[in-house]
């Protein structure tokens, strides 16, 4: 398993290919619907220096606050992805980031977008949310807290040992591209097609 240290440059992003397992360990941000609209109102100046050269997790976390204002994470398992094609390849694009994280994959705008920019998709394992909580011992800062609420906030947070596989790499190359090919070829072989 590879370990990945955050922030990273796009050499070492672009070294990755599908089916590679990763460790990550350092800061990245949490942001689901709400976060990726308003990340494309506009250039947000505040949130940028969190987002270069790092990744985006799709997340909406359940989170505890602490007697000393301090936050920590109790369930931390990726949302599906999908939901934020429109503004994915974008917001890859404007804030520089490497890699997203989430589950089921993304499509052609997105994959195309880490083409161009040098980025992956990383799946994380659904189901898994207090694991993988427990690879986030820390928690940076967060915005937009009171306005979009605990699961569409953006999350600043620091991961250690948090493990993923590419499945979107920055050379084209898709697992889920793969998975469904091959699925439809064996549907034709089965209904004799």
């Amino acid at each position: 398993m590879a370990e990945l240290k955050l922030p990273v440059g796009e050499e070492e992003i672009r070294r990755l290919k599908v089916g590679d397992f990763v460790e990550l360990t350092g800061r990245m941000i949490t942001g689901r619907d709400a976060a990726h609209k308003w990340l494309m109102e506009d250039v947000r100046q505040d949130v940028m220096p969190f987002m270069k050269d790092t990744l985006i997790y799709h997340c909406g976390p359940v989170v505890a606050k602490r007697d000393d204002g301090s936050w920590d994470f109790v369930a931390a398992g990726p949302t599906t992805s999908i939901r934020e094609e429109p503004y994915q390849a974008d917001v890859i694009g404007r804030y520089g980031l490497r890699g997203v994280i989430g589950k089921g994959g993304m499509g052609a705008k997105t994959l195309a977008g880490l083409k161009e920019h040098g980025a992956v998709y990383l799946h994380a394992i659904g189901g898994a949310a207090q694991v993988l909580a427990r690879a986030i011992p820390k928690v940076e800062r967060v915005f937009m807290l009171d306005e979009f609420g605990v699961p569409e906030a953006l999350w600043v947070i620091h991961v250690e040992r948090f493990p993923v596989v590419v499945s979107m790499d920055s050379h084209g190359g898709s697992l889920h591209d793969e998975v469904e090919a091959g699925s439809m070829a064996k549907l034709k072989e089965l209904l004799g097609l």
